[in-house]
């Protein structure tokens, strides 16, 4: 605790002034944890000190919170390349990084407990730099290192915000912020020493070493790239299920039909359901063949029923049997983006909404994935089809913005793998207009790609269709 609020006093996280009338002072409490190893081991304890932004008061105290973090497929994308280029991947951690942001609104504070200025115990703290527990110490923290790096020769990306590219000459270099975690890699170790002895002279940086642990995923290296796994948070959620001596299952989802928000008992306790349902999305991450069982328990958040609590027990179990699984990353080409797609017509037996999948390849590696109910109705299997053609190339035109920003350009078009003969056609024949005359005008735009050669829509056996994991049961 003395280290913590000495920190906080160097730092001048605050000022002691007589407290004004009629304002707003938020409490101050102390947060104790055990900071643990990647393989769940101790490592130390830690006290920090926190504000209570639950008591803060939107536009009196705080204002705009948002703040961008980086998404998964830029991560995957990014440590991708570092493997075919054969760079060093390293971690950086910012020693109290809420505290580096600068406040722009007026916030007040009581002393922290234990720590009270005996000569002036009536006083109140006039935060100066952001804190942990504000509602907007992210946003503050993220423009700060933001504005820093870009002194340095680091621009954002337009993709990515939480992506940051440095070049110069042929020196290239990537930073990815997620809150106070860092992902460094540079062609040349002498330019990542450069950049981490920069970072250092701005901020309390301590260099982790290779990357290893990352947003509690564990990163392997061997000799063929890197394996990320979760297994750490795989038996957290395990545990807090209570099911840490269930037996596994080779399925994650029951072949039984699908789920209905309508059939069954309601659940008892609906926020355990969503304590459950909520920290699966994450595990996603490195774990594709989750995806479409987490995104039906996730359609229940609102009213969920004992069959969507038996839906996340078997996913659960399906879970403990694959606890040393996870997410291969090799060296390969980065020349081409490869896409499959596939949709489930009508499968949501309470709207007969569709639910299209997607995954995309860039060289051989696996680098982005999706399981996603439609936001409307689709009249026909092939319009269905087609809807999940538009979502995959919405989200291959992203990603080739984000390699041309990253420098490195797909020159080849992206080749998109469909198993319905109709959309296909409908992808590039202007006469069958008016069967989709209904559809939005957005997905219009797959025949502008297809008619410049930039996405051509081809046929792919449906026993062959990679993407059907994304949309039905399998057993």
């Amino acid at each position: 605790m003395t280290d913590e609020y000495n920190a906080l006093i160097d730092n001048k996280t605050w000022e002691l002034v007589p407290r004004p009338y009629g304002i707003n002072v938020i409490r101050s409490m102390w947060i104790f944890a055990h900071k643990e190893n990647s393989d769940g081991s101790f490592a130390r304890h830690k006290a920090r000190l926190v504000g209570d932004g639950k008591t803060q008061q939107v536009v009196i105290d705080c204002g705009e919170t948002f703040s961008p973090v980086v998404k998964p497929a830029t991560i995957r994308i990014v440590l991708s390349l570092a493997l075919s280029k054969t760079w060093p991947i390293y971690q950086l951690d910012v020693k109290n990084a809420f505290l580096h942001g600068d406040l722009k609104e007026t916030v007040y504070m009581h002393q922290p407990l234990g720590f009270r200025d005996p000569n002036r115990p009536h006083h109140v703290c006039l935060l100066k730099k952001s804190l942990y527990g504000l509602k907007q110490s992210p946003r503050a923290w993220y423009t700060r290192f933001a504005a820093f790096v870009s002194t340095i020769g680091f621009t954002h990306s337009r993709s990515d915000n939480s992506l940051f590219i440095y070049r110069s000459g042929s020196s290239l270099a990537y930073i990815l912020l997620y809150v106070d975690d860092i992902i460094l890699t540079a062609s040349s170790d002498a330019l990542r020493q450069s950049i981490m002895t920069m970072l250092s002279s701005e901020f309390a940086m301590k260099d982790l070493g290779p990357l290893s642990y990352f947003l509690g995923i564990a990163v392997k290296h061997h000799s063929g790239g890197l394996f990320l796994s979760q297994r750490k948070y795989d038996a957290e959620i395990i545990e807090r299920a209570g099911m840490s001596s269930c037996k596994s299952t080779s399925t994650p989802v029951d072949a039984n039909p699908k789920l209905s928000a309508a059939t069954g008992a309601p659940y008892e306790d609906p926020t355990r359901y969503r304590s459950l349902a909520g920290p699966l999305q994450y595990l996603t991450f490195t774990r594709p063949v989750i995806t479409y069982a987490v995104q039906q328990v996730c359609l229940f958040m609102y009213d969920p029923r004992v069959e969507h609590v038996n839906a996340i027990k078997c996913i659960i179990r399906y879970i403990q049997g694959i606890l040393d699984y996870g997410l291969h990353l090799y060296p390969s080409s980065t020349s081409t983006l490869v896409s499959y797609t596939d949709a489930d017509w009508g499968g949501c037996p309470d709207t007969r909404r569709s639910t299209s999948g997607y995954c995309m390849f860039l060289g051989n590696i696996l680098v982005s994935w999706s399981a996603k109910r439609q936001a409307t109705l689709s009249r026909s299997s092939a319009e269905a089809e087609y809807r999940g053609v538009a979502n995959v190339v919405s989200e291959s035109c992203w990603l080739r913005n984000l390699l041309l920003e990253l420098h490195c350009p797909i020159q080849k078009a992206t080749l998109v793998y469909c198993d319905n003969v109709s959309a296909i056609y409908l992808s590039e024949n202007l006469i069958q207009h008016q069967r989709i005359r209904h559809i939005e005008m957005d997905i219009y735009f797959i025949r502008e790609k297809v008619a410049r050669a930039q996405v051509p829509v081809l046929h792919v056996p449906s026993c062959y269709q990679i993407a059907n994991i994304f949309t039905r049961v399998f057993p």
